[in-house]
């Protein structure tokens, strides 16, 4: 999210106040009478171990150790159980990443720079300047390279996965977040601050056509399970688009309530629903298999921001940042941030990983194995790495400030769709 935007968020934020009793009373309102809601389950307060603060050094020995209501572990996924993840199981590897070193990319907006960290280490192993206002890294559709979105410097950066090195720049207006056409012959450029989608020739980088939001704010999106058509979502303005694949022709608009943020949007593995996250309701949003209307809503945490599927597609990962968008740019607070973690065949939360220390979990994703979920820590300037099985928080790695749309690489999947690790 960029912050030249903050006095839209203002406007858009009303009398929502922070606080998981505000926040949570405000998305059971939000949602209507016909919309269903379900309540995050009771966590105890967890023991807790110093976290690691040395800024080249992270082990298990620096985490928090909270108390979840159920383990969430992976296991190779299969067609009946992952539906449209079944391809990203344990051991899905495409042969295009079998030389990839197994890195995390952090990009920092505040410092305009990428840290490369080991996932096996937990150490930084190098760290280099993009430019202004880097917001997520993205594996290109063949998994052959990676891209740094740096918005402000209107440019893409190529990074080799086989050496964690940064490559050439490619010119592009305003790149915000970027996708790719399940074909993969298209580019997307998420250029949100110029309200737009702009649909590049994926081997040529030539702008091949422009479409105009009818929103303010475009920047998250996720396919349909035929991939047909994709779910955007509207920040500024409280919306989703349904976008068509082919031609970018804006298929449909929908409204979410009142206060609404939308973030991340990410598709449950049955095909049937979508799953949006509310930063200002600190829920998600449940829209359905056509993309026109929300059906429901899953009460998480304050500032939902991420939707990630475990690697057997059994649960889905949401962040939550601990604030609204009135209550950022500070140091977390204890018991600040979280993460829910969501049954998609129930739509309930089966467990809630707490921060005893404080925390702001922003973006990211799971590890080739399933076993880590590696996240941002927006304004704390630090990746968190999560034990998926206990729900414990295993290494807090200090970085530069602003670390936002954090990519592991290389992980199982076909195909890149996009983001920080959107994979068929």
């Amino acid at each position: 999210m960029r912050r030249r935007h903050r006095w839209r968020r203002w406007i858009l934020v009303g009398v929502l106040t922070c606080g998981s009793t505000a926040v949570t009373a405000a998305c059971s309102s939000a949602s209507g009478e016909n919309l269903s809601t379900s309540s995050p389950p009771s966590v105890s307060p967890p023991a807790t171990r110093p976290a690691v603060t040395d800024e080249h050094e992270s082990s298990a020995s620096g985490a928090d150790e909270p108390e979840t209501t159920s383990a969430a572990s992976a296991t190779p996924t299969t067609a009946a159980s992952a539906g449209v993840y079944s391809h990203t199981g344990v051991g899905q590897m495409s042969p295009a990443v079998r030389d990839a070193k197994n890195y995390v990319y952090v990009p920092s907006n505040d410092d305009g720079s990428v840290t490369v960290i080991d996932q096996a280490t937990m150490q930084i192993v190098k760290t280099y300047k993009v430019g202004r206002l880097v917001q997520h890294v993205v594996a290109s559709w063949d998994l052959t390279k990676l891209y740094a979105t740096v918005s402000d410097s209107n440019r893409l950066v190529e990074i080799d996965p086989t050496t964690g090195d940064k490559g050439a720049s490619i010119q592009v207006a305003a790149p915000y977040n970027l996708y790719f056409t399940p074909d993969g012959s298209t580019a997307i450029v998420m250029a949100e601050r110029l309200n737009r989608i702009d649909f590049y020739d994926r081997s040529t980088w030539k702008l091949r056509h422009s479409v105009d939001a009818p929103c303010k704010g475009v920047n998250h999106a996720d396919w349909s399970a035929d991939e047909t058509w994709f779910l955007a979502t509207c920040e500024f303005s409280g919306e989703l688009l349904k976008v068509d694949t082919a031609t970018g022709a804006v298929l449909g608009k929908v409204a979410l309530p009142p206060g609404s943020m939308p973030q991340d949007v990410r598709l449950a593995p049955d095909g049937t629903k979508f799953y949006v996250a509310d930063m200002d309701h600190g829920c998600v949003w449940i829209v359905n298999a056509d993309g026109t209307a929300v059906t429901g809503s899953i009460e998480t945490g304050v500032g939902a921001h991420g939707i990630y599927p475990s690697r057997d597609a059994s649960v889905m990962y949401v962040t939550n940042r601990g604030r609204t968008e009135h209550d950022v740019r500070r140091k977390s607070k204890p018991y600040d941030g979280s993460v829910s973690v969501i049954d998609p065949k129930t739509d309930t939360v089966v467990a809630t990983w707490l921060m005893p220390n404080g925390g702001s979990p922003d973006m990211g994703g799971v590890s080739a194995d399933g076993k880590r979920l590696w996240l941002s820590g927006r304004y704390d300037s630090v990746v968190y790495v999560f034990d998926t099985t206990s729900g414990i928080l295993i290494a807090t790695i200090p970085v530069p400030p602003g670390p936002h749309g954090l990519a592991v690489f290389p992980q199982p999947g076909r195909y890149s769709l996009g983001h920080t690790g959107n994979y068929r």
